[in-house]
């Protein structure tokens, strides 16, 4: 799986808002102010085709078009630093100083388009150049780290052999097995398959990716093909969490089937710009989160008595690090070809945070009832609970991905970049501090809450 969780900060709002500006990303954010879709790009980098709202008239490419159309298509892009309030519009009537708030933090250079709201296609040609010029250190260096389909484990070499005498007594034993997992590592694992499950989507993602993306859906780029073959493999872990969850018999797999769809229906929305700086910086914190939190869902199986789960995942969390391993030395030599550009992305990913695309998934029933709280976000709070995945493992992965480009070492030449670069360091320190004084204020307040997940027929669940 190549994403995983969004951390919900404990912390006030007032101590992130100092920090880091975050406004988790909601269905409703994805329209424009006016209620109407804010604009559609025709172009790729910088001209914009939008319909300013109640005029009907089309922005022409120019940038005196473009700037008169966007006054009427600023909307939340999910960071603070692109928020204009709607009576913000009415009273600015600097359009250069509204162009500055939704220009995108990590390409200050380039001219803002905005599609749905959001600042995207936020790479410049001289940037384009450079992802270009990396077709021979994607093949000579980074395609290794997939594997020939016959060298890959495939789901059935761990599920029983439905051509086999003992197929029966196998799933019994299965079944038996799993009566030891409780209700919250269920809840965990489901999350965990769903999130797999909506692969389609995490595929399209990369391909609306500028400079990389697989523009006939065969390309033979070394993108392209990278794309597919690291989408086939990532296919497996899915199909395999899905087909041991359904012989367990624990879960409701029609209430599951109905959330994977659904999350599929909404797709994701990781504010990346269509930028490939961006998008790689997302999916190597991702598949180390993706790793950490396989890695811990095995453990708790292995204590549960389910060994075999415990290698499942065990193998997932596997594909995981190869990944993670592909995506970061991407981003290291993208550090080496262009420090300050790729400074200021770590920086603005940072600042946005890391989403989970499955933060949209939704099982039809569960906002409804119970905490009155999105399904994913109860998940979260069981994911904390279990510590499947926390804000400290958010944190330490921070911390990794600076150490592992030497960060503090990059000689950046701008403003910009050096700016960023003192944000990016000093983050894991301050991020610690605020977690120590929200985990001081969560014990004192700690009161559970009974949930109810459709995934496991309903019963309760305390966190």
């Amino acid at each position: 799986m190549p994403f995983r969780f969004f951390i919900s900060w404990p912390w006030t709002e007032g101590e992130t808002e100092a920090l880091l500006r975050p406004t988790p990303m909601k269905v409703q954010a994805m329209r424009s102010l006016s209620g109407k879709p804010a604009c559609t790009s025709s172009r790729r980098f910088s001209s914009v085709s939008c319909r300013a709202t109640g005029s009907g008239s089309e922005g022409a490419s120019s940038y005196s078009s473009r700037r008169e159309s966007m006054k009427a298509s600023i909307n939340p892009s999910g960071a603070r630093s692109r928020l204009v309030a709607p009576n913000a519009i009415e009273a600015r009537p600097d359009v250069e100083a509204l162009e500055k708030l939704v220009r995108s933090e990590a390409a200050p250079d380039a001219s803002p388009v905005l599609i749905c709201g959001q600042v995207s296609h936020s790479l410049t040609k001289e940037r384009e150049e450079i992802i270009h010029s990396m077709e021979d250190f994607m093949e000579e260096k980074v395609y290794k780290y997939l594997k020939p389909v016959e060298k890959c484990w495939q789901a059935q070499d761990f599920l029983p052999d439905p051509a086999s005498e003992d197929f029966i007594p196998e799933i019994q034993a299965l079944r038996e097995r799993t009566l030891a997992l409780p209700d919250d590592y269920l809840v965990v694992l489901v999350g965990d398959m769903v999130t797999e499950e909506a692969l389609p989507t995490y595929m399209s993602m990369l391909n609306t990716i500028d400079g990389t993306r697989d523009e006939t859906g065969s390309d033979d780029t070394v993108w392209g093909k990278w794309t597919r073959e690291w989408t086939a493999e990532e296919n497996r872990h899915g199909d395999l969490l899905n087909k041991y969850l359904y012989l367990s018999g624990r879960v409701d797999m029609r209430q599951i089937e109905v959330t994977i769809q659904n999350l599929i229906g909404s797709g994701m929305c990781p504010k990346t710009e269509n930028n490939p700086y961006l998008g790689f910086m997302y999916t190597s914190f991702q598949e180390r989160a993706t790793k950490v939190s396989h890695g811990n869902t095995g453990r708790s199986a292995a204590k549960h008595g389910d060994q075999a789960l415990a290698n499942i995942c065990a193998q997932i969390a596997s594909d995981e690090a190869r990944h993670e391993k592909a995506y970061q030395l991407i981003c290291e030599e993208l550090f080496r070809l262009d420090p300050d550009g790729m400074m200021m992305a770590f920086a603005d990913m940072m600042k946005k945070q890391i989403v989970m695309p499955a933060h949209m998934m939704d099982d039809g029933v569960h906002t409804s009832r119970g905490s009155g709280a999105a399904l994913f976000e109860d998940f979260e709070k069981v994911a904390y609970a279990t510590e499947t995945y926390t804000t400290a493992d958010y944190i330490d992965i921070i911390d990794y991905l600076i150490k592992r480009w030497d960060v503090e070492s990059i000689k950046c030449s701008s403003a910009d970049g050096q700016k960023s670069q003192d944000y990016v360091c000093k983050l894991p320190n301050r991020l610690r501090r605020l977690a120590e004084r929200a985990e001081k204020r969560m014990k004192k307040t700690a009161n559970k809450q009974e949930v109810k997940f459709s995934w496991v027929y309903d019963r309760p669940i305390f966190v």
